[in-house]
């Protein structure tokens, strides 16, 4: 699936930390698929094919706004239509018009933003200070749980149960899947992937190839049904909240102890522990909390929002080479990856590596708002389940 570039449009900065992901992912798995890859299309796929434009203050996608407050930059994302409902008890203003978008930039100049974004994110608003410093390390990857080795398997491909949705996990079990694992895409009978109706045709690139499972996750036999794939799989993708994973009865440090081999790889937005782990996030916000706005304000003398929602592709290249790793190694493990982390983690990379082009990437970057992202194109070349197709299927390999 080769890339085709076909209108001039500047490079997504960052998009060569993708690439050598990549390039580790193609030289792990000696994936004919994955070398075709690169970082520009990976970074770039989704808005291209939503004809989105280069942002400014407002992401890509529109959800997201860059606001002024007192001591700093809040970055705001109304991505749920029940995150509006919340703003009047966030600003403290009954009287404030939620769809007002001009109106909460005048409530948020007269607030302090620290404490802003603490209460919002007290309140489950995906929220992110420009010159915040990550909860999580900035590292690409956390050992949550050690694992313990596994004999050698039989020459097979892995398999990988996809518990995610969205962009960051279904990505990395997307690139999985391109190297040859067998992957099982695992989504609730009552709240499906939001793709699925929004983005169907990123939808269909992402999920290609997967089988399609669907349980009612409120229904006993369905979590025990649950628990037997992740018991016949090899590797494992979630980014739920510690919350949720307890509420259908899943002690994922538990599993991956007395499962040998078992990578079990958990995507958050702040960190799988302490309060950040409850806190949300989204591709926009979090790439603002790894510090990329700031970088591009440091650049440019103007914030913005670098790419569209960047932690999102960043983080899935690194999830999916994260997991195919500790496959390999037989020892397995739980790993965390902090979206706003890997973020910060590949801008400084970046810094690190060649200060020089990382410089003026976010300068074109910044010179470019208002233009199309360049056009980058690959087409689903596996089937695309409909929902649920496979359910009785897979659930008879376990049960």
């Amino acid at each position: 699936m080769p890339r085709n570039r076909l209108n001039p449009a500047p490079a997504i900065p960052l998009a060569g930390c993708a690439d050598e992901a990549l390039a580790a992912l193609a030289k792990l798995t000696a994936s004919s698929a994955i070398a075709q890859l690169d970082g520009a299309t990976l970074l770039g796929e989704r808005a291209m094919l939503a004809g989105l434009r280069i942002p400014g203050r407002v992401a890509a996608g529109g959800s997201c706004h860059l606001l002024d407050a007192v001591g700093d930059t809040v970055a705001l994302n109304l991505a749920r239509a029940e995150d509006r409902e919340l703003l009047p008890a966030l600003f403290e203003a009954d009287d404030l018009d939620a769809q007002d978008d001009a109106a909460i930039a005048r409530r948020c100049a007269l607030r302090d933003a620290g404490a802003l974004v603490a209460r919002g994110r007290s309140m489950g608003l995906a929220m992110a200070l420009e010159c915040e410093v990550p909860a999580a390390p900035a590292n690409s990857c956390v050992e949550l749980v050690a694992g313990s080795p596994a004999p050698p398997p039989a020459r097979r491909a892995p398999r990988v149960l996809d518990l995610s949705a969205l962009w960051a996990g279904p990505l990395a079990a997307h690139l999985l899947w391109l190297a040859g694992a067998d992957v099982v895409k695992v989504e609730s009978r009552k709240r499906p992937d939001a793709t699925r109706d929004g983005d169907r045709a990123f939808h269909a690139l992402l999920n290609q190839g997967k089988a399609s499972v669907v349980l009612d996750f409120a229904d006993a036999a369905d979590r025990r049904a649950l628990l037997a794939l992740i018991a016949a799989s090899d590797i494992v993708i979630e980014a739920a909240r510690p919350r949720a994973l307890e509420h259908l009865g899943i002690d994922a440090a538990h599993i991956v102890r007395t499962t040998p081999g078992l990578a079990w790889v958990t995507i958050t937005g702040h960190g799988a522990e302490g309060e950040a782990a409850g806190w949300v996030g989204f591709g926009d916000d979090l790439g603002v909390a790894g510090g990329l706005s700031a970088a591009l304000r440091a650049a440019t003398g103007q914030t913005g929002f670098v790419g569209d929602a960047i932690a999102d592709p960043l983080t899935g290249v690194t999830a999916a080479l994260v997991a195919w790793e500790a496959w390999t190694s037989r020892w397995g493990g739980r790993f965390g990856l902090s979206m706003s982390a890997i973020a910060a983690h590949c801008l400084a990379q970046a810094r690190a590596e060649d200060p020089g082009t990382l410089q003026a990437a976010l300068i074109a970057w910044g010179a470019a708002a208002g233009a199309p992202f360049a056009e980058v194109r690959r087409r689903p070349v596996g089937r695309v389940a409909r929902f649920g197709e496979d359910t009785q299927a897979q659930l008879a390999r376990v049960l």
